[in-house]
């Protein structure tokens, strides 16, 4: 009669595996739960526009945790500084009552802050607030659903080409296929994303190609870095990467809400990960023609750096641990 004895180390390795998962599921706790518990307006910046007395009223008794206030001369300089993203609505008091000035597409939550703060303060006054979305979502979507959907599919667009490609090209040999098959991947799927957006939900109608072509970028940036980490590290890289653009780059992202609506040191990190500068990109490209494209697509880019080196250098890791060729000579 056999007698299966358990290999040495197997208590070791069960544990470092139990710890490992619930530092996991910790992990995806913290990041989908925190956020959440301190989401609301965090220095959000906008503008006020009249006298200067009215200006200065608003910037002493507004909540400089939630509101970052800057002073404009002109009700055209504010709606400009809406439409160039520099900052995220404004408020412009008048003869006739308060103007509330807003964009809708560059933060659902934003806006709905800012309405209620033009609330308030025209009732301070005993007026009436009007509300002028400047940049709006779409009239077939007017809440953004198709956006905010938009980023789950570039993340799996991410993973499923190093999943994929790994299993049908594996091994050190196949590992420039499938950075090829990734890059190819990205145009592609930048391409039909952005057609599903555009033309079937109509949940975007800016210019198609400078949207596709952010999409593109930021399937490619999840893409390799995710193979990337798994030609150099193996499973336990693809896993890493995936846990950071799903449990953390995901709820960090800012896309449903925008960026503000996180406290601060969440959404500097959201915007720095593959996921949080892919949705920024594309909201940016898809409702103010690329205004402020420059830093995420700046983040986006040196992923795909990040991704290609770490291929790369499993590239050439492998040629020198490969074993030399029968017939072939050795140094």
């Amino acid at each position: 009669m056999t007698k299966h004895s358990t290999p040495p180390g197997t208590g070791r390795k069960l544990t470092l595996v139990v710890l490992g998962l619930a530092a996991l599921i910790t992990t995806m706790l913290c990041a989908f739960a925190l956020p959440s518990l301190h989401s609301g307006p965090h220095h959000i910046p906008i503008g006020v526009t009249g006298p200067q007395q009215t200006t200065e009223g608003i910037r002493a008794n507004t909540d400089a945790d939630a509101w970052d206030v800057h002073v404009y001369e002109t009700t055209d300089a504010v709606k400009s500084a809406v439409k160039d993203r520099d900052i995220a609505g404004g408020l412009a008091v008048t003869d006739h009552g308060v103007d509330v000035y807003t964009a809708t597409a560059g933060g659902p939550s934003a806006t709905g802050a800012l309405t209620e703060l033009g609330d308030g303060l025209a009732a301070r006054y005993e007026t009436q607030a009007a509300v002028h979305d400047l940049v709006p979502f779409t009239e077939d979507d007017p809440r953004g659903t198709g956006l905010t959907s938009a980023l789950l599919p570039m993340i799996f667009g991410g993973i499923f080409p190093a999943l994929i490609l790994g299993s049908v090209f594996p091994g050190h040999r196949g590992l420039r296929t499938r950075l090829t098959g990734a890059l190819l991947f990205s145009v592609v799927a930048g391409a039909a994303v952005t057609a599903v957006l555009q033309f079937a939900t109509h949940s975007t109608d800016g210019n198609y190609w400078l949207t596709a072509l952010g999409v593109t970028l930021g399937t490619a940036a999840m893409s390799t870095t995710l193979l990337g980490l798994q030609a150099l590290l193996g499973m336990a890289g693809f896993a890493f990467g995936g846990a950071l653009m799903m449990l953390l780059g995901n709820p960090l992202s800012g896309l449903a809400t925008g960026p503000h609506w996180l406290p601060t040191s969440w959404a500097a990190i959201g915007q720095l990960l593959p996921p949080g500068a892919s949705g920024s990109l594309l909201r940016t490209n898809a409702f103010f023609d690329g205004t402020g494209a420059g830093l995420p697509a700046l983040v986006l880019t040196a992923w795909v750096v990040i991704g290609v080196a770490l291929a790369f250098f499993a590239d050439r890791r492998g040629k020198r641990s490969a074993p030399a060729r029968p017939g072939t000579a050795t140094a």
